[in-house]
């Protein structure tokens, strides 16, 4: 190889002329390395952070090489051994043979030099840079206009630890991190299928974010894949920094408090809705992943409901439905008896509280507006304070606020019951995005009950029914296995059967020694709900998303 003679070896091998205009005619990668490493550093802004090593390949045929990448996204270590360690082992043989050879020094050195894992030509300016921004490392070679890409993927990450918002008593203590390919990794340990699917695809036209997107093939339904994948290639944004954004992006319906699509920073809650048939969506960057199509059953149940005996497991699902009503009902409950329906309290109990309204300015409604409000920024400002002092300061604060309303003469002591009461309820809801959706709908019962009483309290129950029987979430209807009734769907919708009862597994007979499962039965694992085989006949009024605007349904 003429390193400097006019002829030199492009990509092919093949003899190529020098370029005229030299430096700075606007080649991107091109065959002279000191100009593709300026048109780099320039490209990148000069970065602080930006590493280049330069070497000389061989003894006698010496060849000028250099390794790019950035420091803090690729792995030291790596970089150090597997990259410029095979760079610095080739010998004057594998020169000369380059000369000779059908391939040339680019494949040679991909084929026979570097020992690390994986690693692939890459020609694209675009990509080349993008892979340096993502960690990986690039070896250049005076002569060739293109570049061996290198996993080299590292940099500090957080340990998979206890989940911080979904705690069970029993079950598996690790969580989702921030790493894409860790949370795939947590997935796959638990489902060892070929039949699992992994599919990648960047959204973010300045951020570039990495975004997998899993099912089960055959247990999937492939027209809700189809769909899924089809709404994540239309997003059209120039960031993805949450799971969040995601979902904002492909959800059905935009306008209603309740979420549409599920989310979990838990590997088996993802890995069991797998099994289900459901589609898993995990994006680099968040420990939360999506979970599609959900309905509002789902929000109910809870990882530890398949640790425990299915006795416990209903009561505290029933339970959880309980708070909910408890939730979204009880001021405006108690706002309809003591402002309109006085004829349904107790005597004895409505005479303790207009003895305690005597003193009190307000109205019942003005009451629970002024206690509701304050408890949500009571809580919203302990989500905010330092660890150390937050849940301290928010329960003392509670509690001082509480007995100085009612000392002074503002809140019946009555009200700041049922507020704590229904404060109380919202903690009891698994999924969080529910618990706010409860919170959001109880203002508007809140006004309900103000204004008409049990009139429109019931009103508002049959509005806020219709709603939700409206929702689709990917064509699945939000309030099945219910309605539409599934008898099949009711053993794991609000109660919870045994788990010989969810499928075609049966109980060890009382003859067993080792309680083995009957020879030729199977297990199901988890919360079955009523996802038909073809999930997405229902999807007549579901439109394609253009460019990443949300369904307007």
């Amino acid at each position: 190889m003429n390193i400097n003679g006019l002829t030199k070896k492009n990509k092919s091998g093949k003899g190529q002329q020098a370029d005229p205009a030299g430096p700075g005619s606007g080649v991107r990668l091109t065959i002279y390395l000191e100009q593709t490493l300026n048109n780099i550093i320039t490209e990148l802004g000069d970065s602080p952070d930006l590493r280049i090593r330069q070497v000389k390949l061989g003894e006698e045929s010496v060849v000028e090489a250099a390794a790019v990448h950035l420091n803090g996204l690729a792995k030291t270590e790596t970089v150090n051994q597997f990259v410029m360690g095979s760079l610095l082992s080739i010998t004057d043989e594998m020169l000369k043979e380059s000369n000779t050879a059908a391939n040339n020094l680019n494949d040679l050195i991909l084929n026979r030099a570097l020992e690390i894992g994986e690693a692939q030509l890459q020609e694209d300016w675009n990509e080349v840079l993008l892979g340096i921004l993502s960690g990986k490392t690039l070896i250049l070679i005076e002569g060739y206009d293109s570049g061996i890409m290198c996993e080299t993927e590292g940099g500090e990450a957080r340990s998979v630890t206890e989940p911080s918002t979904q705690l069970v008593v029993r079950g598996p203590k690790d969580s989702f991190v921030e790493s894409l390919a860790t949370n795939v990794s947590l997935i796959r340990r638990r489902i060892r299928s070929p039949k699992l699917r992994l599919e990648h695809v960047k959204i973010g036209s300045v951020t570039q974010t990495d975004v997998a997107l899993m099912y089960i093939k055959n247990t999937a339904d492939e027209k809700l894949v189809e769909e899924v994948r089809k709404r994540l290639q239309q997003i059209n944004v120039d960031a993805i920094m949450e799971s969040g954004y995601i979902e904002e992006l492909i959800q059905d319906k935009t306008f209603t408090p309740f979420p549409t699509i599920n989310n979990s920073e838990r590997p088996d809650v993802a890995a069991t809705n797998l099994l289900e048939g459901r589609v898993v969506i995990v994006v680099d960057g968040t420990p939360f992943v999506l979970i599609l199509p959900a309905v509002f059953t789902l929000f109910f149940q809870s990882a530890s409901d398949y640790a425990q005996r299915f006795d416990i497991a209903i009561l505290m699902r029933i339970i959880r439905y309980i708070s909910f009503i408890v939730l979204i009902l009880g001021p405006s409950v108690y706002i309809a008896l003591t402002t309109f329906h006085y004829e349904m309290i107790p005597t004895t109990l409505l005479i303790n509280l207009l003895s305690q309204r005597e003193n009190v300015p307000f109205p019942a409604f003005v009451e629970a507006i002024l206690m509701e409000g304050a408890f949500e920024i009571i809580r919203e400002a302990g989500v905010r304070m330092p660890r150390a002092v937050g849940q301290t300061v928010s329960v003392v604060g509670a509690l001082i606020l509480g007995q100085a309303v009612v000392e002074a003469g503002i809140i019946t002591p009555v009200m700041v019951i049922v507020v704590a009461l229904t404060g109380i309820a919202s903690f009891a809801i698994p999924a969080y995005n529910m618990a706010i959706a409860g919170r959001i709908i109880r203002f508007g019962f809140l006004i309900l009950a103000g204004m008409f009483g049990f009139y429109g309290i019931t009103l508002g129950l049959i509005v806020l029914v219709a709603h939700m029987n409206s929702l689709r979430s990917f064509g699945v209807p939000y309030l099945s296995p219910i309605v539409p009734l599934s008898s099949r769907g009711q053993k794991d919708a609000v109660l919870r059967l045994p788990l010989w009862a969810l499928g075609t597994a049966e109980p060890a007979p009382a003859t067993a020694q080792q309680g083995n499962i009957s020879e030729g039965k199977e297990i199901t694992t988890g919360h079955e709900q009523n996802l038909s085989p073809k999930i997405l006949d229902k999807t007549k009024g579901t439109q394609p998303h253009k460019k990443g605007k949300q369904d307007s349904e």
